[in-house]
């Protein structure tokens, strides 16, 4: 107790640094991710990308962000275990800040799309098992949050599989694609605004005061959809038939009409990812902000104080606009080659699989749910579409993830004990 009252605001600032920069990670190599598919698909440019990340993550984070960063906060860890030893907390929450975002300036640099979620999960357990002891950590909780890890690009790949699926039997292998993506594109509009909208209704407001009954959740979703279509309907009516382009490639006129359908996929990915992802950065800086502010002692339930989801949606913002190119190449160009109408239904998919993880409050893994989704999409057009040394690639950089986590995390426990102890 008395090295907090000691020390509190000195752990404050390191915590917000940290936490800065761990979300600066996240950004610099999830919102990567989440953007890849409309730039390595050509739908967005990267100026274009960056600028819908940057409002949508914001939102996704700072209004659906609340339930996944109580399960990062507090239920991996047992408060129970540490009401007498509020500091070990402390220094644990520092170090699983700092070794994640050390971990993802390494991967960022190499190109890899890591899982943020695995750093930050992987560096929570190291610490809690090896400086704590074995018992403080909820094998039960990492048990599900690792089942979700292989369930996450199974489900994805699966959606994008079938999505993918209905946009070959609607509109590519029909004898009019262009007449066809007119008609039915409309459709997967108003499903991408009613998705979005109604996870974010029935999960993600509650902690901005807003309670609403499923049913209302659902009816202003439906008119949200429908707004969304109608805007899209605006967008596609100027768009005619380019013969002279379609010699070139068959579907290239289809394909624009598909680009602007990606325009809203990219904003529901940014928004899911937000919403997902900002709790990675902000979920152990809330729990030292919390323990500090209590005077040490460990809550079971601590509230959310707004600015640390402002400080994590900058931090995410800054990472992408600094370093995020390098993972945009990996996810969008390296995988399998996109189109617009390819992208679309990967995006929609891991947005889809996203949104919903988030309102149960399961910290999933956004890299591995949209490289499935990826993957399901070139596996529709057959497995030679696929790079498989840059797939196999990425799996490598998965596994090693979750030690490097919780070895670097150990690492600067120890030595957070030994500054301040």
């Amino acid at each position: 107790m008395s090295i907090i009252a000691q020390y509190g605001d000195i752990i404050v600032i390191l915590a917000c640094i940290f936490g800065f920069f761990m979300a600066w990670g996240v950004g610099a190599n999830d919102v990567a991710n989440a953007m890849g598919t409309s730039v390595g698909s050509r739908a967005l440019t990267l100026k274009q990308a960056i600028i819908i990340a940057i409002l949508f993550e914001f939102a996704g984070a700072y209004l659906a962000g609340g339930a996944v960063t109580a399960t990062i906060r507090k239920g991996i860890i047992d408060p129970a275990l540490l009401s007498g030893s509020p500091d070990l907390l402390v220094y644990g929450m520092l170090a699983s800040l700092l070794a994640a975002g050390l971990w993802l300036l390494v991967a960022t640099h190499f190109g890899w799309p890591v899982s943020t979620t695995h750093t930050i999960v992987g560096a929570i357990v190291g610490f809690a098992a090896v400086g704590i002891s074995v018992d403080a950590v909820q094998w039960g909780k990492v048990s599900s949050i690792v089942a979700s890890w292989v369930v996450s690009p199974v489900t994805a790949g699966f959606i994008a599989f079938f999505l993918f699926k209905s946009v070959q039997k609607l509109i590519l292998d029909t004898d009019d694609p262009f007449a066809n993506a007119k008609k039915y594109v409309p459709a997967y509009i108003f499903l991408v605004g009613f998705i979005v909208a109604m996870v974010t209704f029935t999960k993600g407001l509650k902690h901005i005061g807003l309670h609403l009954s499923w049913g209302q959740s659902a009816l202003f979703s439906i008119g949200i959809g429908i707004l969304t279509m109608f805007v899209g309907m605006m967008l596609q009516r100027n768009i005619k038939p380019n013969p002279q382009a379609d010699r070139n490639y068959h579907f290239s006129s289809v394909e624009k009409i598909f680009g602007i359908l990606m325009m809203f996929t990219a904003c529901a990915m940014a928004f899911a990812h937000g919403s997902n992802d900002v709790a990675n950065a902000v979920g152990p800086l809330a729990a030292i902000v919390g323990v500090v502010a209590a005077g040490g002692e460990v809550a079971q339930k601590t509230a959310m104080p707004a600015w640390i989801l402002l400080l994590g949606g900058g931090g995410i913002v800054a990472g992408l606009v600094m370093y995020g190119h390098k993972v945009i190449a990996t996810v969008g160009n390296n995988i399998t080659e996109l189109t617009p109408s390819r992208g679309f239904a990967a995006t929609l998919a891991a947005a889809t699989t996203v949104v919903v993880a988030s309102g149960t409050g399961l910290p999933i893994s956004t890299t591995h749910t949209l490289v499935g989704a990826v993957l399901g999409v070139g596996i529709a057009r057959g497995i030679a579409a696929l790079n498989l040394r840059v797939v196999g690639t990425i799996f490598i950089s998965w596994i090693v993830t979750l030690p490097a986590g919780a070895l670097l995390a150990i690492m600067f426990f120890f030595m957070f004990k030994g500054m301040f102890g």
